[in-house]
């Protein structure tokens, strides 16, 4: 493991999901100690997404931003929401010169799939139908997100490619959850790895699935085809559970035909980016950053 994070791992709270309820107080309060971003060239506004029911976005707009990016966030699909997710966020949209648009979206067990991928693809519709409004250039929306978030963002994509939904320019992927079933040599041996292990990603599969048998639309590795979906980045931590299934997911779309960039980043863990200081961590905020602007250029 990286030096620099591994000096912080008794820092990071044992998360078991058993109670959710608990689990986001605890979230939170993690979230809360990472260091705001600077927001004084971002202008930023809460909205809600008309729905049933409606969907509560953050919108982070850049000077003169014209792509934008349907972020959502990370936390087992049973934690997080805008306020915890505020500090990447706003840091996404600083370093990519695009308009994040942050998605409050429903958290299982008492929301169960597919509401969070309902609410997502809701933001997804209405982004594309307000793009004037919101200065966004309809034909550079991305989708993208960090673990779960990522997970809901390739599902997003699947379900635009196959309902002929929106155009997606691209997705940015961060150590996404794709795949329930945890037959990767990761998932079987990561048992007691920082942040993220075994049990906890069975049990978050558990809340976020409850009596429904995946789809592709829960669990995107099990898409039979995925041709035809966006150019990707596909960001992985070598001490991941999910390392695994998005190596193979990345190589799956290449062999689809979908252009991918996939970034291994050796000695990290799930989460480990919000080490803030270590020098690694800030190399992979930049690079989402980068990877971003890049892919919504004219």
């Amino acid at each position: 493991m990286d030096p620099e994070l591994e000096a912080f791992i008794p820092l990071f709270p044992r998360a078991d999901l058993t109670d959710p309820v608990a689990e986001r107080g605890n979230f939170a309060a993690l979230a809360a100690a990472v260091p705001g971003p600077d927001v004084a060239h971002l202008e930023i506004e809460d909205i809600t997404v008309p729905g049933d029911p409606g969907v509560p976005i953050r919108v982070y707009r850049p000077e003169r931003a014209q792509g934008a990016i349907i972020w959502l966030h990370g936390g087992g699909f049973v934690m997080g929401d805008l306020d915890t997710e505020h500090p990447w966020a706003a840091r996404l949209a600083e370093g990519s010169g695009a308009t994040v648009i942050s998605v409050g979206y429903r958290l299982a067990p008492e929301n169960p799939f597919p509401a969070a991928l309902d609410d997502a693809y809701a933001v997804l519709t209405w982004t594309a139908e307000h793009a004037r409004e919101l200065g966004v250039d309809p034909e550079r929306i991305a989708v993208g997100g960090h673990s779960a978030g990522g997970g809901l963002a390739a599902a997003t994509a699947l379900r635009a490619r196959d309902e002929q939904g929106p155009p997606i320019r691209f997705q940015l992927l961060n150590q996404p959850g794709l795949d329930d079933r945890q037959e990767t040599w990761s998932q079987r041996n990561f048992t007691d790895t920082p942040w993220m292990n075994r049990d906890k990603v069975a049990a978050s599969w558990r809340h976020y699935l409850g009596a429904t048998l995946a789809t592709p639309y829960a669990a995107p590795a099990r898409a039979g085809d995925l041709s035809g979906l966006p150019p990707a980045y596909v960001a992985t931590a070598e001490l991941c559970p999910n390392r695994d299934e998005d190596i193979l997911y990345a190589l799956r779309l290449l062999q689809s035909g979908v252009p991918v960039e996939l970034h291994q980043w050796a000695g990290t863990f799930h989460g480990s980016q919000a080490i803030l200081s270590a020098e690694v961590s800030q190399r992979q905020i930049t690079e989402l950053g980068v990877t971003l602007r890049r892919a919504l250029a004219p």
